[in-house]
């Protein structure tokens, strides 16, 4: 696990000493080692740096930027089968001089060129270096997992894992994109392809991107597409068989996640997919492995003395943090350092601090991301198949009939929480008809329609993985068409993006085994209805799961990992809130429409029913504001 960071220059402005400052600048992501070389090519400066996370082989021999003939390689991430890739370059000649996963990438990639990615069980970000070909190839894995940034102004490609590194840079162009901060409004994350900047994009997941030096312009293709695995037919195994190859995979996947040659640990939350992986690690291991789990002193919120009935129930040597209000403050003006993006799912608080408990013991830690979306977990996967049931005419009807009336002048109703916004969704759920569209109102904490009175800037509509059209249109069933969305935007752009930050900031490893290729593929071709059975979502974990731990410790309410903001806004945080949200800080990025803001917070201080992550997301924006646009 590491952090990269380069440069493609035809304008030749780029020296070693930049390129030092956009890879130092990710320390944190690798704190052990780092490397730094430019390379000169006729028509561009070829700048190549690494800070390392020792993780795989300890010794120097996995140095970075590492070359072999006329290749060299920065990379980023773990290739888990990379001894099994190696047995098979020494069959054909090749010799290793490290333990390195590295070192197997880059004579995978001599033997097999781009075809060395279906060789790879990993997640990674990587550049390459050709050469005798003459161009420089970018790689992100399948998943998305290991984040992979890029600039490009026509003369000059910038890359990093994050985009702190692109900062460093001086030809770097700081120029906000208001379509994105639009996204940002709606989503709290911005999908991918787009960044917070102009001119910068997020390499997507499953892409390469190549850059040849006797040309001038990026080309990025797919190698890999979940699509492409939710259009295969659906799979003619039994119910029994399902449930068993899964939990082969399951196996698999976890295990090849242990190989490291440092300590590793689990996160626990107490939900199904972090018992699972504890569970089957724990049933596997000769000792007893480390989990690691955050409480809350709000009750309501709180899942860590289930986490620890699980955790007593497996055997495993378990640690657990209870915080409050005060350890988010501490984290709070940390974010935008972390998320130099900006990025407000509220569970970002409770995800850095579970890292930094984990990091006193632990350089490995396997999360769980990806069970809601492979085995149907979330409910807006049931509302959005359970309000589109109806016929297209009905549809049609009710969304007419709620554009004739104004949902503020509806009594009673007006007074529930939050309102104004689900009388909005609903009737954009029912002119739309069906549930991918459902799938994205839902998702949405702010319609395009309401940002408008956010902004003081009309943005226009980027196209994103929620406006899929034609892709899926032989899709096995509907719900399975709704995890393959999931999968390309909530997953990659929230969750993924949460654990590798939170993790990273404190320099350990954040692992995903859920996101294995291959329990990937096998289950996008495992029908809805074994997904969902007798009205229970992820039937097939479960049953896996109660093999493991007593169905009477798992079975209750499902409890997002979230932090109780609602509270700690009224109470602790109140004062930050009306300090970012003033008017005179409001005004400064010449973005948010200042009156509408102000009122949406007077009325949630004063009791209103206003959802609180709609000042979240603008206080979050804020805080980025004031690190990176305003400090320079």
């Amino acid at each position: 696990m590491c952090g990269i960071a380069g440069f493609i220059d035809f304008s030749k402005k780029s020296d070693k000493d930049i390129l030092q400052r956009m890879t130092d600048v990710m320390q944190h992501r690798g704190p052990n080692d780092a490397g730094y070389e430019v390379f000169e090519h006729p028509a561009a400066t070829v700048g190549l740096g690494q800070r390392r996370l020792s993780i795989l082989d300890l010794s120097s021999g996995g140095h970075q930027p590492m070359h072999f003939k006329h290749y060299s390689i920065i990379f980023n991430g773990e290739i888990y089968n990379f001894k099994d890739i190696k047995k098979e370059l020494e069959k054909m000649g090749y010799t290793f001089h490290s333990g390195s996963d590295t070192e197997v990438l880059i004579k995978g990639y001599d033997a097999w060129k781009e075809q060395v990615l279906d060789h790879c069980i990993g997640m990674f970000a990587f550049v390459i270096y050709d050469q005798q070909r003459e161009e420089v190839v970018m790689v992100r894995d399948r998943a998305g997992v290991k984040p992979f940034y890029y600039f490009w102004n026509g003369r000059t490609l910038l890359f990093a894992s994050e985009l702190k590194g692109l900062c460093e840079h001086p030809l770097f162009e700081k120029e906000i994109d208001v379509n994105s901060v639009s996204l940002f409004l709606q989503y709290s994350y911005i999908p991918t392809p787009y960044t917070i900047y102009k001119q910068t994009r997020k390499l997507k997941p499953g892409h390469l991107l190549t850059l040849r030096l006797n040309g001038q312009e990026p080309e990025e293709r797919s190698y890999w597409n979940v699509l492409d695995s939710y259009r295969q037919p659906l799979t003619g195994l039994s119910q029994h068989e399902v449930i068993q190859h899964t939990e082969a995979l399951m196996k698999s996947a976890y295990n090849y996640r242990m190989v490291a040659d440092v300590p590793v640990g689990v996160f626990l939350s107490g939900g199904y997919d972090s018992a699972s992986v504890a569970a089957i690690i724990q049933a596997g291991s000769g000792s007893r492995i480390k989990t690691f789990t955050i409480g809350y002193k709000e009750r309501a919120f709180d899942e860590s003395a289930e986490a620890k009935k699980i955790a007593r129930h497996l055997g495993t040597d378990h640690t657990e943090w209870i915080v409050g209000a005060s350890d988010a403050l501490d984290i709070l003006h940390q974010l935008p350092e972390i998320y130099d993006e900006p990025f407000a799912d509220n569970s970002t608080v409770p995800t850095t601090l579970v890292s930094k408990l984990a990091a006193r013991q632990v350089k490995v830690a396997l999360s769980a991301d990806g069970g809601d979306e492979l085995f149907a977990g979330y409910n807006k996967f049931n509302q959005s198949l359970r309000y589109t049931r109806f016929s297209k005419r009905l549809q049609g009807l009710l969304s007419n009939t709620m554009s004739m009336l104004n949902p503020e002048m509806i009594p009673y109703f007006n007074k529930q929480y939050n309102f104004a916004s689900r009388y909005e969704k609903m009737k954009l759920i029912w002119k739309a008809g069906q549930p991918q569209y459902a799938l994205k109102y839902i998702s949405q904490y702010l319609t395009e329609s309401e940002v408008k009175h956010y902004m003081q800037v009309a943005p226009e509509k980027y196209r994103t993985s929620f406006d899929l059209n034609g892709e899926l249109n032989e899709v096995n069933d509907p719900l399975n068409k709704l995890l393959a969305i999931d999968y390309k935007t909530f997953l990659v752009d929230n969750n993924l993006v949460k654990v590798d930050r939170a993790t990273m900031s404190v320099s350990i490893e954040g692992r995903e085994p859920m996101l294995d290729h291959r329990l990937v593929e096998f289950l996008s071709q495992v029908p809805a209805s074994l997904k969902v059975k007798d009205k229970t979502n992820k039937y097939i974990l479960k049953t896996i799961v109660h093999k493991y731990i007593p169905q009477s410790l798992m079975d209750r309410p499902k409890r997002p990992f979230i932090a109780p903001l609602q509270e700690w806004f009224k109470d602790e945080l109140r004062e930050q809130m009306q300090y970012y949200l003033a008017p005179e800080r409001l005004n400064k990025s010449g973005l948010f429409n200042v009156p509408h803001v102000q009122a949406l917070m007077d009325r949630y201080l004063t009791g209103g029913n206003v959802s609180h992550q709609k000042l979240w997301n603008i206080l979050v924006f804020q805080l980025w504001y004031d690190r990176w646009m305003e400090k320079l």
